[in-house]
């Protein structure tokens, strides 16, 4: 079972998990009653942050999940939520199987416009395991696997630069058809983006230089794609992570090989998903702690009163720190 764990290196303060959920933290509360600007709707706070910077003024963001206490995998829409995708003129969804009620909130609403951010990483396997393309139709089409996870794909996309930017521009093209009287405004929006994505690779690609051949060992996959931009080797137990964020036990052979791994010195840096957690999770901290190996805490979504980029950048620094 998942359990709640205090968040770190970013502190996070702990809320109801149903406490704002639904409301919006990004643009105006805009509802059905006559506001004629563009809606935007996105399944978690990650796309509306980057979504308002990008739109500015334009258009008015909402996000489903705007707390930091929600883990999105587990997260149950409500009636409200459901208004407030219907209303959208453009809804944005992470995909991969990770936002799973985003895609049950669309299945019953008439959204003109959707995009699904998984579709714009380099890693994602496309339709049928074809070789992904980016350029494709942004309407919506259901996931190949019929909502579920994509086996062996990590869907923490937003955690990869590389893919950030892919969706950004594939964003800035798709608000310059849809609100072309704004052209300069989203095109500016944009930049700024893709100028904020650059330096924190420029950021990542600084720690890889100086820390080839280190290592990670992940609780959950969240953060792969940050790491392995920073230079280091994922050394993770097979089975360990996938068991953990599906939920379920985790071997005790696989255990046992992965605490055997954090206390024979292969691993450099262990990373934690500071949202979620088990006994399997505490018990690799522990050993991690008693090797003197590095622990560091990632969230899956923006701490509270902070925006995107300022939360990755103070990953980077975090795991620089660490290194």
């Amino acid at each position: 079972m998942r359990t709640r764990r205090i968040l770190t290196p970013v502190a996070v303060a702990a809320l109801p998990a149903l406490a704002l959920a639904g409301c919006s933290s990004t643009g105006d509360d805009a509802t059905a009653s006559g506001d004629s600007t563009f809606q935007i709707v996105t399944s978690t706070s990650v796309y509306a942050d980057i979504a308002k910077q990008i739109v500015g003024d334009a258009a008015n963001v909402e996000a489903v999940i705007d707390s930091a206490s929600v883990d999105p995998h587990d997260y149950e829409a409500t009636a409200r939520d459901g208004l407030t995708v219907q209303d959208a003129d453009l809804a944005i969804m992470n995909g991969g199987g990770y936002d799973q009620f985003m895609e049950n909130l669309l299945d019953s609403a008439d959204v003109p416009h959707v995009m699904n951010v998984v579709e714009y990483s380099d890693a994602y396997p496309g339709e049928d395991g074809e070789e992904h393309d980016h350029d494709h139709d942004h309407d919506h089409a259901e996931e190949e696997d019929g909502h579920d996870h994509i086996e062996g794909f990590n869907e923490h996309v937003w955690y990869d630069p590389h893919t950030i930017e892919h969706f950004t521009e594939a964003l800035r093209d798709e608000l310059v058809e849809l609100i072309p009287d704004s052209k300069d405004e989203i095109e500016a929006g944009a930049q700024s983006v893709l100028d904020q994505a650059a330096a924190l690779e420029d950021k990542l690609e600084a720690i890889a230089a100086d820390h080839t051949g280190d290592t990670a060992f992940f609780t959950e996959p969240v953060g792969a794609y940050f790491t392995e931009a920073a230079g280091l080797t994922d050394v993770t137990t097979e089975g360990f992570a996938e068991a953990v964020e599906h939920g379920e036990d985790v071997a005790p052979a696989t255990l046992n090989a992965a605490i055997k791994s954090i206390e024979g010195g292969e691993v450099t840096v262990l990373v934690a998903n500071a949202q979620t957690g088990g006994s399997e999770t505490e018990r690799v901290i522990q050993a991690a702690e008693g090797a003197s190996v590095p622990v560091l805490e990632f969230t899956e979504t923006i701490p509270d009163g902070d925006g995107f980029f300022g939360w990755m950048n103070d990953n980077a620094d975090a795991l620089a720190a660490a290194l």
